[in-house]
């Protein structure tokens, strides 16, 4: 039996399919469980000149998970709001010679009350989200630390 995506997973992925240099990283959503995003993409179509995973490639999978990670959190929230990354900071711990998988989560869970609440209040507001990527045998190939902003585009639902 084949379990489709949810909704919201379904409307994220045809997002990302929807912007040409997105489409182009072969970025597959594998799923969210609310806390953390998990997406992927074939190696084959980010590899280097050392046959590993291209380190951009790397920075970009990792930031379009901050990113729609809170952007379904948001529209969980009931926002309509834009996201957009602020910062970053990257990480290469290790060569990845396996398909790229990356997860995000916030760096702070407890700050995502105030987050929605400056967000109600002013129409704007930061948080944190962490992001990895993987190899196969679980070791850490890469890390980020970004900071995203999202800026309301209609009054969210009470």
């Amino acid at each position: 039996m084949t379990v489709s995506p949810p909704a919201p997973l379904l409307r994220l992925a045809h997002h990302f399919q929807s912007m040409p240099p997105v489409a182009a990283l072969g970025l597959h959503v594998d799923g969210c469980d609310g806390r953390t995003l998990r997406l992927s993409a074939p190696l084959a179509l980010h590899v280097n000149d050392k046959g590993c995973a291209f380190g951009g490639s790397l920075a970009s999978l990792m930031t379009l998970a901050g990113w729609g990670l809170l952007t379904l959190r948001l529209e969980d929230a009931g926002f309509d709001a834009e996201v957009y990354v602020a910062e970053s900071q990257i990480r290469y711990r290790a060569p990845l010679y396996d398909d790229l998988r990356v997860e995000a989560a916030l760096v702070d869970e407890a700050a995502w009350p105030g987050f929605v609440d400056t967000l109600r209040a002013r129409g704007r507001a930061r948080i944190e989200i962490a992001a990895r990527a993987l190899c196969a045998d679980g070791t850490l190939a890469t890390e980020s630390i970004a900071r995203f902003a999202a800026l309301r585009r209609t009054p969210a639902a009470e």
